[in-house]
């Protein structure tokens, strides 16, 4: 290697410090390599988790179709429906949870209660009637899958679905009586027929 001619007349350190400064210019920067890329455009998000809600004073109301039964604070939009197709044979039976989804998303949604661990496959899908236009959580199965008797009782429930918060419900009966209705094919269960009246022999 032959070092420029220049550099054999500068004193040893000078020299050294010379070539040094030779070969940071010739050497591409690094800082010059780095590529700043805003996190908005990376497509990570923060995660949208919601809180459980507060249903302290929730409680059970009948829908006005009258073959589904509402949970939720009074006066405020409800939180977890219950619901009942009478057009399949047996019966459908619908859980729904009110909360914010996206198309294609689907979620394990547990409810445990009653002595039971209940484990329903939930898919959004977008609502009509009553809530027509909202994109909802919903877990379809036939009335009587063993798995719907978490319902069946009067005992307190916990209704959790993943980044969606859990529903503390208190217990009631009318879940249970709404189960049976269902199973009875809309009939009112265990309905005793009127006895015949029985006329006056004097008459």
């Amino acid at each position: 290697m032959r070092w420029p001619v220049a550099l054999l007349f500068l004193p040893p350190v000078l020299a050294i410090l010379a070539a040094c400064d030779g070969a940071a210019e010739s050497a591409p920067s690094a800082a010059a390599d780095v590529v700043r890329i805003p996190l908005d455009e990376t497509g990570i998000r923060e995660a949208t988790a919601m809180a459980s809600p507060d249903t302290q004073n929730g409680v059970w109301m009948v829908a006005e179709s009258g073959q589904a039964i509402n949970f939720g604070n009074v006066g405020e939009d409800p939180l977890l429906t219950l619901a009942c197709n009478l057009g399949e044979l047996p019966s459908e039976f619908v859980i729904i949870r009110h909360a914010e989804a996206l198309p294609g998303q689907s979620a394990l949604f547990p409810i445990i209660g009653n002595g039971m661990r209940s484990r329903f496959l939930a898919d959004t899908a977008l609502a009509t009637g009553e809530n027509g236009g909202e994109w909802l959580w919903e877990a379809r199965l036939p009335a009587n899958d063993p798995q719907l008797d978490v319902f069946a009782g009067t005992r307190d429930l916990t209704a959790t679905l993943p980044g969606r918060g859990m529903l503390e419900i208190r217990g009631s009966r009318i879940p249970g009586e709404f189960l049976e209705w269902c199973r009875a094919g809309g009939e009112t269960p265990n309905a005793q027929p009127a006895e015949p009246a029985v006329e006056d022999e004097d008459s």
